[in-house]
């Protein structure tokens, strides 16, 4: 099995932003966690504060892997072109989210991204990550 993870925009900054919301591990460091207890999967992560670069993987990666993960950060509440990348792929996608955006402020209760995804994890922690691993694996 081969699966992407994908983080946008301030995500490169877990560890150090809000750990009240975020928590204070570096997704550097939660992702070398999860290669260890899922040596059996291809796993792959890149974060990117810029759109265009996240739709480019998303079209890189669209039509040859098992599976995306995608935390699109505060583009989940704006992008309709990740929407559309999203659709235009066959790869199914688990949109994540850190915390419970329904939780947060008023912006964050829309998602683009929520109508073309297979799945949402959201509220969790890092944890979401792992739950959607979990959820390639038995479907």
């Amino acid at each position: 099995m081969n699966l992407q993870i994908i983080n946008g925009p301030n995500l490169n900054l877990l560890g150090i932003r809000e750990p009240n919301v975020y928590g204070s591990l570096t997704f550097e460091a939660y992702f070398q966690q999860l290669q260890e207890k899922y040596k059996e999967i291809q796993l792959h992560y890149c974060q990117n504060n810029s759109e265009g670069a996240l739709l480019d993987k998303i079209h890189e990666v669209g039509f040859t892997h098992n599976g995306i993960i995608l935390n699109a950060g505060a583009y989940t509440h704006t992008s309709i072109a990740l929407a559309d990348a999203i659709k235009a792929i066959t790869t199914p996608v688990i949109e994540v989210h850190i915390s419970n955006t329904m939780a947060r402020e008023l912006f964050r209760h829309h998602s683009y991204i929520s109508p073309v995804a297979k799945g949402i994890i959201t509220g969790f922690g890092l944890q979401s990550y792992d739950l959607a691993i979990q959820s390639f694996l038995t479907s």
